[in-house]
């Protein structure tokens, strides 16, 4: 039976790394069928296993515990993880008999769903790579990565995803088959199947048919692709091999203090794309390592129904990206705005009472302490109930830089928010924050096993962050010529991004910009920014290459609720920041076309008081402008993940940016 052959082929892999995986020259490859040297040494020296293996172990520890819950006409449904292993074997069986083919891919479009952690276990199992894709891409950009990653089979959430497909269908020849996972199939289509005829179609293949798929996949050969944005030029497909990902669920998520099951099942609610490498790390695949009860949100989450979830779920961990904290941080600051004189009183009495206990350690007298505490049952633990993280004991940042102003509104609320630094091309996580490594303004140290170093240093420390370890991936599908730019001869991946080490090894992101013949990281500056002046909601760095820097502002607008564009309606917050400057302004277009003299003045005061404070005069931000809307996803200045697209932006301002620079 398959467990007798899946023990049986365990101990063989034991032995040394040349016997149990086919021994590989080279630490990155470019093809899919490609195999790599694993960067195995005595500072991580596991054992290297498959996604089955690792399933396989947590189906006798967890096998009767819950492993996906989702809401089906307003109850949460649930199924355990023996359910789980078995519907994802069914799939594989499906996949198999559609033909897909080892090392090409299933590509998945659609949001969070039990049928998609189902489907890309099932096509892992097959022998097959999967490939998310964001379900906000075009119809080209969905062709682009299906013809790149020589999809066989694509999944699809609904009739508005499926439409995209069948534009593109007779360009693909590869596609065999497409399955739609939420609605029912308005129009019957050759090769068309709804997710439960799906699962039936492979009953009649052999379970020592898929078993000896499974037991022939080695932990150095790929099974996940991750397209990245690219924000220049083609995405570029990430390849992450079995072992991958299996040792980054295990190491990264325990660095993290994520718990094992057996010591406390952890709950959390899954809501960021899946095609992102965060989301896909923690929720599916650290969820199958460690037990963990997934729970999905609605498709509008991030227009505001995340928060109902975490209320109803109360998660025990939950991660998100910078822009959904400053959300939630944005929603509260209103509803203070609009609550009594007492209620606001007390809550910024509570807010810097936690705040400054949590800044400056229990160093104060025992009475402000007692106070504090006081504050945190009275005030905040109400607060943090109302936002569904009564129970959270971890609350995890990635994806982009947190800035201090939310880092700060968090701590006053009592909640530390961990943050984590990698790329896709670190399967996520490479440096880690937790309960017992952090430190301020810091996205932590490299998880154990893991190494960074930093190159071409400048006087003050910072250098380009370089990445060693099991994390590290294959390299880039189909692209030789990109996998060699950003390894090095000894195989360290380089990744763009500039940074300091402190003495204590923990890791800043600072940035990357080259102007007036230094380096000048970007993110500090832009961060004093958005701190001196609560009226802007995004302020990006200007000068690579050029004599001086500039800055692009955008102010803080109400989001539309059906759209989640910035809308020209000034947030309350912004409104405050007008009448206390001396405008009757409420709308951002009355602001940036009447140049209002009042905010223009206060916000050149606040960017006197940010260069008064810069390390030489490079540093300071010499000209700005206020653009007239705020970046957005749809606007193209932010990725899915709201991460700031720099170059993009660059691009789309072109004329404002040049305005700057014209002698």
């Amino acid at each position: 039976d398959a467990q007798t052959v899946c023990r049986d082929s365990l101990p063989r892999l034991e032995k040394t790394q040349d016997e149990g995986i086919e021994p590989a020259e080279s630490l990155w490859t470019s093809f899919a069928d490609g195999r790599v040297r694993l960067r195995i040494d005595n500072s991580c020296p596991q054992t290297p296993i498959t996604v089955h293996q690792m399933f396989k172990d947590s189906l006798e520890k967890y096998g009767s515990l819950n492993a996906l819950a989702s809401k089906k006409n307003g109850k949460w449904e649930k199924i355990t993880f023996s359910e789980y292993y078995c519907l994802s074997r069914k799939a594989a069986k499906s996949f198999l008999k559609l033909g897909l083919e080892r090392f090409h891919s299933v590509a998945i479009l659609g949001f969070n769903s039990p049928e998609w952690f189902i489907s890309a276990v099932g096509a892992v199992f097959a022998g097959g790579i999967v490939t998310g894709i964001y379900t906000t891409n075009s119809p080209e950009a969905c062709h682009y990565i299906a013809h790149d990653s020589k999809t066989d089979i694509m999944v699809v959430e609904n009739q508005k995803q499926l439409e995209k497909i069948m534009q593109i269908w007779n360009r693909l020849p590869l596609l065999k088959a497409v399955v739609l996972y939420k609605d029912s199939i308005a129009e019957r289509h050759p090769n068309l199947y709804t997710m439960e005829e799906f699962l039936e179609l492979g009953d009649d293949i052999p379970d020592t048919t898929l078993d000896d798929i499974i037991n022939s996949q080695k932990p150095n050969q790929c099974c996940v692709l991750i397209y990245t944005s690219g924000t220049t030029g083609k995405p570029k497909g990430a390849m992450l091999s079995h072992d991958n990902i299996t040792w980054t669920s295990a190491h990264c998520s325990r660095a993290g203090d994520m718990q094992p099951a057996e010591v406390q099942q952890e709950s959390i609610v899954s809501y960021l794309p899946l095609s992102h490498i965060a989301a896909q790390i923690y929720d599916l695949w650290t969820g199958i390592k460690w037990g963990l009860q997934v729970f999905f949100a609605e498709p509008d989450a991030l227009k505001g129904s995340l928060i109902n979830t975490l209320k109803e779920v109360q998660p025990t961990s939950h991660m998100g990206v910078p822009r959904v904290w400053e959300k939630i941080m944005e929603k509260l600051k209103d509803a203070s705005a609009q609550s009594g004189f007492m209620k606001k009183k007390m809550l910024s009495w509570a807010m810097s009472l936690s705040l400054e206990r949590n800044l400056n350690g229990s160093s104060s007298s025992d009475l402000k302490q007692l106070w504090t505490r006081l504050a945190d049952y009275l005030v905040l633990a109400k607060i943090r109930s109302a936002l569904g993280f009564s129970s959270c004991q971890k609350h995890f940042s990635g994806a982009a830089p947190l800035n201090t102003e939310t880092r700060y509104f968090f701590l006053g609320l009592n909640i530390t928010l961990y943050e984590a630094y990698g790329m896709s091309e670190t399967t996520g996580p490479h440096c880690l924050s937790g309960p017992y490594i952090y430190r301020q303004h810091s996205c932590g140290k490299p998880a154990p096993g893991c190494s960074v170093k930093l190159v071409d240093k400048d006087t003050e420390g910072n250098g380009e962050i370089c990445f060693w370890g099991r994390t590290v991936f294959m390299g880039y599908l189909n692209m030789e010529d990109r996998t060699k730019e950003v390894f090095d001869e000894e195989g360290w991946l380089h990744s763009g991004d500039l940074g300091k080490l402190d003495k204590d090894g923990f890791l800043y992101v600072t940035g990357r910009i080259k102007a007036g013949g230094e380096n000048v990281p970007p993110i500090p500056i832009e961060d004093a920014v958005k701190k001196e002046l609560p009226i802007v909601s995004n302020a990006m760095v200007i000068g690579d290459k050029k004599k001086f820097l500039s800055m692009f502002l955008t102010l803080k607008s109400v989001l539309d609720p059906d759209t989640s564009d910035p809308t020209d309606i000034l947030t309350e917050q912004a409104r405050d920041f007008c009448q206390r400057t001396g405008s009757k302004a409420t709308k951002v277009s009355e602001i940036v076309s009447t140049r209002d003299q009042a905010i223009y003045g206060a916000i050149q005061e606040g960017i006197d008081r940010v260069n008064s404070n810069a390390t030489n005069r490079v540093h300071c931000i010499q000209k700005w402008i206020v653009l007239p809307r705020d970046f957005s996803i749809s606007g193209g200045e932010l990725g899915p993940t709201m991460k700031l697209k720099r170059l993009t932006v660059l691009e789309k301002y072109r004329a404002e940016v040049d305005s700057f620079y014209e002698e």
